[in-house]
């Protein structure tokens, strides 16, 4: 797949912006705070509806404008599609080939993208938060069952959460409680058993991928760490069974802190490089590799999964890797996957798919092809 027309209107510092890309790579070159970030932001939102960079979708509409518009032509296997979404103060509207969609749901995995920033480099030091938002994000493109069980688990995990901040008052309910986390559990069973199939493919891609980065001296494994005590060999219905037996264990604990102790919202990852923890004895260099590792597995997983390649988002993180893991990169991407790249420069990277990149100039919310 790839984006053959994208128009944004009043979006951050853009007033109208329309432009057609290459189907290979666009580089999109740009002194800082000029707006190329904005641009690649643009794209992410059409494919997930919401940013990377902010939570507030008020922020993407321009200064003292009602609303915010992103429209993109897309070319897919099965045919043209075109994409639409609208921020107002009224909320967010979305559009499949120019219908509304009722969900947000019937809309994500439309467009797929893998988006690699540099904050993605500090995926592996980071806070479990962001090790979950890199799973949430991959498998609600190529999952719409996934984003159902997800969105009901945070549905339900707030109401909980609201309750539990009550657990000393007089008119506490417990019965509300065991209803709630009843209700809680089948959804929780079912984000965990998807994260497992999904890491489990994504483990076979990955490894792949950073035996050839590390030129076969290294080998990663990808651990899911649960809050509760369950694990990959369990089925839904015994993970249903110890999840509650681990919320039976810990409500007294709940109640004193006022919060949910056991969940999808409290796992986390762990990257094994050769054996140990490369979070904890890593080098920065073998994070990095498994961090890129990790976009690069998913690209193929992707692929594999839609049958089509995914558009890939680089936002100034080519200067953050070293010529190897450059080079890799960019031999990876070639021919096959439509990309875009932001830089402030692109002296010192001699790679023929730069080379023969589509050249496109930011400057003051302004952007211009280069000839």
């Amino acid at each position: 797949m790839h984006i053959e027309q994208l128009t944004y209107e009043n979006y951050r510092n853009y007033a109208k912006t329309d432009l057609t890309f290459d189907h290979n790579v666009n580089v999109i070159i740009g002194e800082n705070a000029q707006g190329k970030t904005n641009l690649l932001e643009a794209i992410y939102v059409l494919a997930m509806t919401k940013s990377h960079r902010t939570a507030k979708d008020k922020e993407l509409i321009r200064w003292e404008e009602p609303f915010a518009k992103i429209q993109g032509q897309i070319k897919k296997r099965t045919g043209p599609l075109h994409l639409e979404v609208v921020f107002s103060s009224q909320g967010k509207k979305v559009k499949l080939n120019r219908l509304e969609q009722e969900r947000i749901s019937q809309y994500i995995g439309a467009l797929n993208i893998v988006m690699f920033a540099p904050e993605d480099l500090r995926l592996v030091k980071g806070s479990p938060k962001e090790r979950r938002r890199f799973i949430d994000m991959e498998m609600g493109q190529i999952s719409p069952i996934y984003l159902y069980h997800l969105s009901q688990y945070h549905k339900i995990l707030k109401q909980r959460n609201r309750l539990l901040k009550d657990a000393y008052s007089k008119s506490f309910d417990d019965a509300m409680l065991d209803v709630l986390t009843a209700q809680l559990i089948p959804e929780a069973a079912q984000v965990i058993r998807k994260r497992y199939d999904f890491l489990n493919k994504l483990q076979v891609w990955a490894n792949d991928i950073h035996e050839q980065i590390s030129r076969g001296l290294e080998h990663l494994k990808i651990e899911y760490v649960p809050s509760a005590e369950v694990s990959n060999s369990m089925n839904l219905s015994t993970l249903e069974e110890k999840l509650q037996e681990q919320f039976n264990s810990v409500i007294d604990q709940e109640k004193r802190r006022a919060t949910t102790l056991v969940g999808p919202h409290r796992d986390d990852l762990r990257f094994i490089v050769n054996d140990k923890n490369v979070q904890t004895y890593g080098s920065q260099g073998q994070q990095r590799t498994v961090a890129l590792s990790l976009k690069l597995a998913e690209i193929e997983l992707i692929h594999e999964q839609v049958k089509e390649y995914p558009i890939l988002l680089l936002d100034d993180v080519l200067s953050e890797l070293d010529d190897h893991r450059q080079s890799h990169l960019l031999s990876t991407i070639q021919g096959k996957v439509q990309t875009f790249v932001t830089t402030t420069s692109v002296d010192g990277i001699d790679h023929k798919t730069l080379n023969e990149a589509e050249l496109f100039r930011v400057e003051n919310g302004e952007v211009v092809k280069k000839k």
